[in-house]
């Protein structure tokens, strides 16, 4: 991910996602908490939350992103805000 960018906040009822950063700083907003990772740090998301990834820093950020649950499509994403104008 570029720096400055960020996903839309959004939430899955079907998947859980585990995220591991593998370089730069990721910024995470997770309901109402949002917190800093680093390379090596990950953090797990839970169905039903609200959750947000952003690059905050100077440098790409680069992440693993793993996806558990009964459904993982795509059309399993509710979006509240997006930058790209996707609903």
């Amino acid at each position: 991910m570029d720096p400055g960018q960020r996903l839309s906040l959004q939430k899955h009822k079907h998947r859980a996602e585990h995220w591991v950063v593998v370089e730069g700083t990721a910024q995470i907003t997770c309901e109402d908490k949002t917190y800093s990772l680093v390379a090596n740090e990950s953090t797990y998301i839970s169905p039903g939350f609200k959750h947000r990834l952003e690059n905050p820093g100077q440098e790409p950020l680069s992440i693993i992103e793993v996806q558990t649950g009964s459904y993982v499509g795509e059309d399993d994403i509710e979006r509240f805000e997006d930058v790209y104008g996707r609903k």
